[in-house]
């Protein structure tokens, strides 16, 4: 028998989308932009293909702990279960207090394993309860939040179902936090904040780094491209589509960053900026403000974040898959990055868009030079 308590941050992520770069404090006018909650679908997911790996076991009996509503025990239904309720929330809208009570509760009632879904916050909660309860209950996170900087969190939603169903031992990881102020105004601050234990599976992230290797001949090899084709077109057209204007979506992140220098902007260091043909069109700019402004051609720039991979859904959740689909993909990266890194990953919460993403990749490492790598 494993017994799993299930807890969400039914709010966690909804910045992402908008431009927010997080929701601490900024619900509200995450929904005054018109921001859908993630967290709910995402934790049906996960809860989905714990159900289905257990029921392909045979072996194994979960019993599911959950707080109420949305929670933990709508989500839970949804995917077959019949839970038992432990703890709900004390008003209408749900609160970092409401997510300690569920941790409580779990730990009061044998938790074998607590699942949770959200961001770094929700991560924070989880195990700075357990740690003031003394309690060495191990801990896995469904990524929903738009902070994913700690080692806590399996690599997608599904793949944390699986591992919860699956794992055997556990180890122990950092569970990391950064100041959302100082993060909207393009500084990161990682703190730790707590150690917890959490299943052994290859299916975990690494804690996100910050920093990266030499860029700059691959900046200026971006760079020289999109001002060629914009000269080009000035002077009447390409004879390719290569060789078309483009409007260039590009991404946060220092490797990103350092071709905005190289075009001649001073970019949001952390939010996605639309360029073209020498003008920066939208600067910080949300998933609708991209789409309104891409042209015949576009280029969506990235670079994997840090220790974990991912190319997209974590960091940049405003280049949707709306804007994916519309879009060739420039995916850059320093030699000693992709060395660490060993595969690319993609988690942009749309099926259809990850699959087209997934496979063999040309990643660009210099001004001409890239390397295959795949994306997983």
């Amino acid at each position: 028998m494993r017994r799993i308590g299930v807890v969400v941050n039914p709010i966690a992520g909804m910045g992402g989308r908008v431009g927010l770069k997080g929701t601490d404090g900024k619900v509200e006018e995450a929904r005054e932009r018109g921001a859908e909650p993630r967290a709910p679908d995402r934790a049906v997911a996960a809860l989905a293909a714990l159900a289905e790996r257990a029921s392909a076991r045979g072996d194994l009996d979960v019993e599911m702990l959950t707080a109420g509503g949305e929670m933990g025990e709508t989500e839970t239904r949804e995917a077959g279960f019949d839970p038992a309720v432990v703890a709900s929330p004390a008003g209408e809208a749900t609160t970092a207090e409401d997510t300690r009570a569920a941790v409580r509760a779990f730990a009061e009632a044998d938790a074998d394993l607590i699942l949770f879904v959200g961001g770094d916050g929700t991560a924070v909660d989880v195990a700075e309860t357990l740690d003031d309860l003394d309690a060495e209950i191990p801990i896995l996170g469904v990524p929903a939040g738009v902070k994913v900087y700690s080692a806590v969190f399996a690599v997608s939603p599904e793949a944390a179902g699986r591992v919860a169903a699956d794992f055997d031992r556990t180890e122990t990881r950092e569970v990391n936090d950064i100041d959302e102020a100082a993060y909207r105004e393009g500084e990161v601050r990682a703190e730790l904040r707590a150690l917890a234990e959490v299943p052994v599976a290859e299916d975990l992230q690494s804690s996100k780094q910050v920093g990266g290797g030499t860029v700059e001949s691959l900046a200026a090899g971006v760079a020289d491209d999109a001002r060629v084709a914009s000269e080009r077109q000035r002077d009447g057209g390409g004879e390719t589509a290569e060789d078309a204007s483009a409007t260039y979506v590009l991404g946060p992140g220092g490797t990103v960053g350092a071709i905005k220098d190289e075009l001649g902007f001073r970019g949001s260091p952390l939010g996605v900026d639309v360029w073209r043909d020498g003008e920066v069109l939208v600067r910080d700019a949300t998933a609708d403000e991209i789409l309104a402004n891409l042209g015949d051609r576009n280029v969506v720039v990235v670079s994997p974040i840090g220790g974990q991979g991912f190319v997209f859904g974590r960091g940049n959740d405003q280049i949707s898959p709306a804007v994916i689909r519309e879009s060739e993909i420039e995916i850059v990266a320093s030699k000693r990055k992709l060395d660490d890194i060993g595969v690319l990953r993609v988690d942009t919460g749309d099926d259809e868009a990850d699959e087209s993403l997934r496979g063999w990749r040309k990643v660009r490492v210099g001004r001409f030079e890239r390397r295959m790598m795949k994306v997983v």
